[in-house]
């Protein structure tokens, strides 16, 4: 009986130690993937402080110099050009606001929908969600701009927010996190004298919010970071996005890196609070739709 206690105290602790060398091991890569993954941030912010004729000069590296850095680039944000970039933040903020209310929205509606009500051409309906998905942008770019021409919204925030208002990716993933849910709750609530969306909203929503958490950040990003339809859809200077007026500061005849360096640091703020205040949703989410899917 000695003997066999001793033997599976020495198992016992050549697992711990097993897994705590793995857990280690896992720990160095993951802290080498993300000083490698944070490097090319930390040349952004450095050079952000400095003039824009120390980056023509000597280019964007990590040389810290306290007799060359300055705030001055963060003031001509909200200076220059009649304090464009504040036009273009505020754009930025409004678009993404719109775009991932509306989008995450809806697209749990429709998923929820799918994966909760038999009816005549759900398979269908999720086959073209599934098409829609692995068809490029670029090949939609063509027609979604002529609706927009017709429907005369072009220059507008609807222009941009409207064609993408219910994304194919999100319906799916919303879709697959339904499916997960009890569909006991749909006769409990109809039982107790709710209506359809009064159990959708009341008894399944509450349900869901690990995956709104994941896909609005997953949205806040796609919009935020969106350049290609902005690009196309946008016209005056004034309605620009913050990716597309930092672009325009890269021109033929000059590169305006006080405002760009800066500019692409202030950027990354909004995006950072997002997920702060969502990453427990995101986490969740993502792990519990991929075990539910």
């Amino acid at each position: 009986m000695r003997m066999k206690s001793t033997t599976l105290r020495r198992s016992r602790v050549e697992k711990k130690r097993k897994i705590n060398k793995a857990v280690v091991i896992s720990f160095v890569i993951l802290t080498l993937f993300t000083i490698f993954a944070l490097i090319p941030f930390l040349f952004l912010l450095i050079s952000s402080f400095k003039p824009g004729s120390e980056i023509v000069r000597y280019g964007i590296n990590l040389h810290f110099d306290l007799d060359v850095m300055t705030l001055k680039n963060y003031a001509l944000l909200w200076t220059e050009r009649n304090g464009i970039y504040l036009h273009w933040f505020k754009n930025s903020i409004l678009i993404t606001t719109l775009q991932t209310v509306l989008s995450v929205f809806l697209s749990a509606m429709v998923g929820y929908g799918l994966a909760m009500y038999r009816f005549k051409g759900r398979n269908l309906i999720f086959l073209t969600v599934l098409v829609v998905m692995m068809v490029p942008l670029e090949i939609l770019i063509l027609p979604l701009y002529k609706l927009t021409v017709s429907l005369r919204i072009i220059n507008t925030y609807a222009g941009v927010i409207l064609p993408f208002a219910v994304p194919a990716f999100a319906v799916f993933f919303f879709r697959q996190y339904a499916q997960g849910l009890s569909k006991d709750l749909l006769d409990a609530g109809r039982i107790d004298g709710c209506s359809e969306f009064g159990i959708f909203f009341k008894i399944m929503m509450p349900l869901m919010l690990p995956a709104f958490g994941a896909m609005i950040i997953l949205q806040a990003m796609f919009s935020w970071n969106n350049f290609v339809w902005p690009l196309i859809v946008l016209r005056s200077n004034e309605n620009l996005t913050i990716p597309i007026g930092l672009a325009s500061l890269i021109t033929p005849y000059g590169h305006n890196y006080d405002m760009l360096m800066s500019g692409a640091v202030m950027s990354v703020i909004p995006i950072l609070i997002v997920f702060l205040f969502n990453q427990r949703a995101f986490i969740s989410g993502l792990t519990i739709g991929g075990i539910k899917g």
